[in-house]
């Protein structure tokens, strides 16, 4: 059985996992604030600019691990992107009235770093 939170945080999952980002937006609040690893993202609109560029790139994607309660959820998944073949995440949101009004995004942005140096023919931004 899954708490309210952990539906909505998985039904948003389920959502941009599929490529549906409108689908996903349905369960982001307007003024949600993202905190992850590039820093604060504060409202919907730019959250799904965050959110845009992963999923475009995105090959596939399985879930961890889900735990929840009414109103915080935790989802743990897998992801394989174009430039990175897998990478680990996890999310912790907080629900307010079935949208997610904060979440915290973890996952190591080393990977995508060394995907985008080899991309770049081993040229860092400063070279």
């Amino acid at each position: 059985m899954t708490s309210p939170a952990q539906q909505t945080a998985l039904a948003y999952f389920e959502a941009w996992t599929n490529h549906d980002l409108d689908g996903a937006m349905a369960y982001v609040a307007e003024d949600v604030v993202c905190d992850a690893p590039a820093g604060r993202i504060e409202g919907a609109a730019a959250y799904r600019a965050f959110m845009a560029p992963f999923v475009g790139t995105l090959k596939n994607a399985s879930l961890i691990a889900s735990f929840g309660d009414d109103r915080t959820a935790v989802v743990v998944y897998d992801t394989e992107t174009v430039p990175v073949p897998s990478a680990p995440a996890a999310e912790c949101v907080t629900v307010v009235a079935g949208k997610i009004t904060h979440s915290r995004f973890i996952f190591d942005r080393a990977p995508f770093d060394a995907a985008r140096l080899r991309a770049s023919g081993g040229r860092n931004a400063g070279s």
